[in-house]
C-alpha cells in the first residue's frame, strides 16, 4: 500500500486494544477510504456493507432499497434475519443478534462504507445506529466498528460533533488527505508508469493526487496522451466525472456546483458577501452549512488574505481536478480528441499551467515550510495584491507570514528550465517589496522566494532571492 503508513499503523493498534472502538474515516470521494480499510484488515472483517448510491438510484423508495440491501449483506456473511427489516432499529437487531451468535475472544470487525447514503430521509437511520453502538456494541471490548463517508460534512455534523445519543461516542477519527507529490511519484513507480517529476506535478495539475484517477493512467503512454483518453476522447472515462463526484457526495449538488463555479472565476476567491451577492442567496444557516461542507470534502478552503480582517476571510477553489474540469473539459466540445496533446504547448495552456502550479504549492505548504527550515514556526498563508494609485501595483503569489517576524515573499514560476531574473524582472521584485514593506509592522522584514521548477540561473541579479525552491523540495515526504 503506498501511503497511509501513518493511517495504517493506527489502525492496528486500535485493532491490537482490549477496548470497543468506534472509528471514522472520511475524505474527498475517490481518495481511497474503503482501500485503505481493504488492505489494513484484508481477511480480518467479520461484517461489511456499503450504503447505496443516491446518484444512480431511479426508484421510488430509496429507504426501503437501503434496508434490502443491508438484508442482503446480511445473508451474504452467513446471518439469517426471519424477514426484511421494516426500518433501520430492526435491521441493526439483526446484525446484533447475529454478530453475537458468532462471537468468540477475537476481534470482530464491522465496516460500513459510505455511511452517509444510508441516512435516508425520515429514514431513523441514526436512531438505529445509536441503539446498535449504545444499547450493545460500546459493551463489548472486542467490537470494532469502522465507518467511512465521502461526505465529510456528514461525517462531522452526524457523528463526530453528535449532540444527541452519539455525543462523543467516535472513539478516533481519520481524515484521509489525498496523496503528495512524494506519494503520486510512488504510486505510479508501483503501477510502472514511469514520468519525470515535472509531468507528476502535471498530473497533480488535473488530477489532484486522488489515487482512483492516478490508477487509469496507462504505462504505455504519454501523460498528455493519457489526458486525451481521460477527457477528451470519445468515450472518455472523467468526462462525466465532475457531474457525478457533486451527485454521490452532496444532497443539494447544484447549490454547491453553483458556490464551486463561482469561486473558480476568481484565483484568490470571493468572501462570504460577495458570494451571496453574486448567487443572489442568503447569507444563512444554509450557506454556513454548504460552505463547510466543500471545506470538509477538501473542494475549497477558507482563509483570510493578507492584511485584511478577520471579518473579510476568502473561500478559494483549490481542488485541481474541479479547476481543470471547469476550465477545459465543461466547455470541451469533443470533437478534438487529441485537444490535450496538440495544445500542450499552446501559450494558453502554458498560462494556465502557471496558475495551476501556484495550486499545487498551495497543496504544498509543509514541503515549502520544511524547504525554509521553518516547519515548527506557526504562519498564514496567503495570495498578496495592492494596486492603489500605482499603474504596476503588486501582486504576490504567496505570503507566508510567521510567527518569528519574517514574510517569506514567495513568486511561483513553472518552467521547463532554470529560472532566469534580468534586470527588469529584478526592479519589478524591488518594487514589490518595497510596496509591502508599507503594509507590515516595523518589526518584521522580507526574504524574498522563488519556488520553481530546476532551480535559478546565476547572474548578477540572482542574489535578490533569498531562497530557491525547487520540485525536489516539493516532492518530499
Amino acid at each position: 500500500m503506498i501511503g497511509r503508513q501513518r493511517e495504517k499503523e493506527i489502525l492496528l493498534e486500535r485493532y491490537a486494544g482490549n477496548d470497543a472502538e468506534f472509528i471514522a474515516i472520511y475524505g474527498r470521494r475517490r481518495v481511497g477510504k474503503t482501500y485503505l480499510v481493504d488492505e489494513t484488515f484484508k481477511d480480518k472483517i467479520t461484517f461489511r456493507h456499503a450504503g447505496l448510491s443516491p446518484a444512480e438510484w431511479q426508484g421510488k423508495s430509496f429507504m426501503a432499497a437501503q434496508l434490502d440491501h443491508f438484508y442482503q449483506s446480511l445473508i451474504r456473511c452467513g446471518a439469517t434475519p426471519e424477514r426484511r427489516p421494516k426500518d433501520w432499529l430492526e435491521a441493526f437487531f439483526y446484525l446484533e443478534m447475529w454478530l453475537q451468535s458468532v462471537a468468540t475472544e477475537e476481534r470482530q470487525v464491522i465496516f460500513l462504507d459510505e455511511l452517509p447514503w444510508m441516512d435516508t430521509p425520515k429514514s431513523g437511520f441514526l436512531t438505529g445506529l445509536e441503539a446498535f453502538w449504545n444499547g450493545w456494541a460500546c459493551h463489548r471490548h472486542n467490537v470494532m466498528l469502522i465507518v467511512c463517508g465521502s461526505a465529510s460534512s456528514w461525517i462531522l455534523d452526524r457523528l463526530i460533533n453528535n449532540h444527541g445519543g452519539l455525543y462523543g461516542r467516535v472513539t478516533y477519527q481519520i481524515k484521509l488527505e489525498p496523496f503528495s507529490l512524494c506519494e503520486c511519484e510512488a504510486f505510479l513507480e508501483s503501477r510502472q508508469v514511469r514520468y519525470s517529476r515535472y509531468d507528476i506535478v502535471q498530473s497533480y495539475m488535473l488530477l489532484g493526487g486522488i489515487p482512483y484517477y492516478l490508477g487509469y493512467l496507462k504505462k504505455e503512454l504519454s501523460l498528455a496522451q493519457n489526458i486525451d483518453e481521460l477527457f477528451f476522447s470519445r468515450h472518455a472515462v472523467l468526462s462525466d466525472e465532475y457531474d457525478r463526484l457533486f451527485a454521490s457526495v452532496f444532497h443539494n449538488a447544484p447549490a454547491m456546483k453553483s458556490i464551486v463555479e463561482l469561486l473558480y472565476t476568481r484565483n484568490a476567491g470571493y468572501t462570504r458577501k460577495e458570494i451571496c451577492e453574486k448567487l443572489g442567496i442568503e447569507s444563512g444557516g444554509i450557506l454556513t452549512q454548504e460552505l463547510s461542507a466543500l471545506i470538509a470534502s477538501d473542494f475549497i478552503i477558507r482563509y483570510v488574505p493578507f492584511g485584511y480582517s478577520k471579518r473579510e476571510e476568502h473561500y478559494k477553489l483549490t481542488d485541481p481536478f474541479c479547476l481543470f474540469y471547469l476550465h477545459y473539459v465543461r466547455q470541451h466540445t469533443g470533437l478534438e480528441e487529441n485537444f490535450w496533446a496538440d495544445n500542450q504547448n499552446t501559450p494558453p495552456v502554458v498560462s494556465w499551467r502557471g496558475f495551476a502550479f501556484e495550486n499545487v504549492c498551495f497543496n504544498h505548504i509543509p514541503q515549502i515550510k520544511r524547504a525554509l527550515g521553518i516547519s515548527g514556526v506557526h504562519s498564514a498563508e496567503s495570495a498578496w495584491s495592492k494596486r492603489e494609485d500605482d499603474p504596476e501595483g503588486a501582486q504576490i503569489d504567496l505570503l507566508i507570514d510567521r510567527d518569528d517576524h519574517v514574510i517569506n515573499a514567495c513568486e511561483i514560476k513553472f518552467y521547463s528550465e532554470e529560472f532566469t531574473v534580468d534586470k527588469a524582472y529584478y526592479m519589478k521584485l524591488m518594487h514589490r517589496e518595497n510596496l509591502l514593506r508599507k503594509y507590515i509592522p516595523r518589526k518584521s522584514y522580507i526574504h524574498q522566494t522563488l519556488i520553481t521548477t530546476y532551480g535559478l540561473v546565476r547572474n548578477e541579479y540572482w542574489s535578490i532571492y533569498t531562497h530557491v525552491i525547487t520540485l525536489d523540495d516539493l516532492f518530499a515526504e
